[in-house]
């Protein structure tokens, strides 16, 4: 594990493949894309794999235990997560999901109860056809700390001594509560998605080095912070958490590129080791929809890059904080 903290005996990958494409995030993808995909992947090595009920309404879950079905559950890793459960809404089948284009024959509800956990998580068992899980995170608790961090965690410690589950946290796209969850509760893992990359390291504040001195690993998600570090040549239509970029983000994206050229590296290249430079950052998990992208997630994890690169960008992030105040995201 090269010194990187990881749950307690359970050792995840460094490089995972997460299933929200699988759940036909924004398009559609075929089975048999979403088959090839994993097939790649673990013809790669990768052994550790990450889906959602929200991921198009159950739809990740699906295709993904039935792709990983044929594998001994021994040799691979599976995370999945709670605090959305899925209630039939058959009057509504002929229209598409919010996000994903699936029909939307069920709707999400909020709940981080004992029970909804439990409901969402035998739910979870069945779509994915597999008798246990190996880590589970509640699902973005934002506005739910107070029933997620007492009654949905005790469930998920309740699993885990009773061996249905190995490890439990929480998966956000904030690190604040994140924090919270860490100081707080019992959990052995969290996922942050979006708040440790090249661009934007707020979670250096609170998250990490909490998470470093409580031995609580952390998987880092969004490394591409929804599309703006996905391309050699920054987009200024790309995404920046989940929404249209502000210019002043496009062009600091911009300017990482050009230190990256100048390294002889691409942009993805480093946004997707660059997590993994902390000690705390057991995996970094890559979002893919076909056996493409996920090859050329795991080749960009793989590309040697120079220690000058990062020396580089550390100097320009410190000349810009003077100038601009450190983390400057809004407009």
């Amino acid at each position: 594990m090269d010194g990187r903290l990881s749950p307690p005996g359970l050792a995840l990958p460094r490089i995972g493949l997460g299933g929200s494409a699988f759940g036909n995030l924004y398009r559609a993808t075929s089975d048999e894309d979403c088959t090839a995909a994993i097939d790649a992947a673990w013809d790669a090595g990768v052994r550790y794999f990450d889906t959602a009920p929200h991921y198009g309404l159950g739809l990740s879950e699906r295709r993904m235990g039935a792709a990983l079905a044929d594998r001994p559950r021994s040799d691979w890793i599976l995370s999945t997560k709670a605090g959305r459960l899925l209630e039939p809404t058959p009057e509504r089948a002929a229209h598409l999901d919010d996000g994903f284009a699936v029909p939307a024959a069920h709707r999400r509800v909020w709940d981080f109860s004992r029970d909804g956990v439990l409901r969402s998580l035998e739910a979870s068992l069945e779509r994915l056809n597999i008798d246990r899980i190996d880590v589970v995170y509640l699902h973005d608790p934002d506005d739910h700390w107070e029933q997620a961090s007492t009654q949905a965690v005790d469930a998920l410690v309740e699993l885990r001594e009773q061996g249905v589950i190995r490890a439990i946290g929480a998966g956000m796209n904030q690190s604040a509560m994140l924090a919270e969850f860490v100081r707080r509760c019992d959990v052995d893992v969290v996922m942050l998605a979006g708040r440790y990359t090249l661009l934007d390291r707020s979670a250096e504040a609170d998250l990490l080095p909490l998470a470093q001195e409580r031995g609580v690993a952390v998987v880092a998600a969004g490394v591409y912070n929804s599309g703006l570090l996905s391309r050699a040549r920054v987009d200024a239509a790309s995404k920046f958490d989940y929404r249209t970029t502000p210019d002043h983000l496009v062009r600091r994206a911009s300017r990482l590129a050009e230190i990256c050229r100048t390294h002889g590296v691409t942009l993805p290249d480093a946004a997707v080791q660059f997590p993994l430079r902390h000690p705390v950052i057991t995996s970094v998990v890559i979002g893919a929809r076909n056996r493409q992208q996920i090859e050329q997630g795991i080749e960009r994890a793989s590309v040697q890059i120079p220690e000058a690169l990062w020396d580089e960008i550390d100097a320009w992030r410190s000349d810009e904080s003077v100038a601009a105040g450190e983390n400057s995201f809004d407009d």
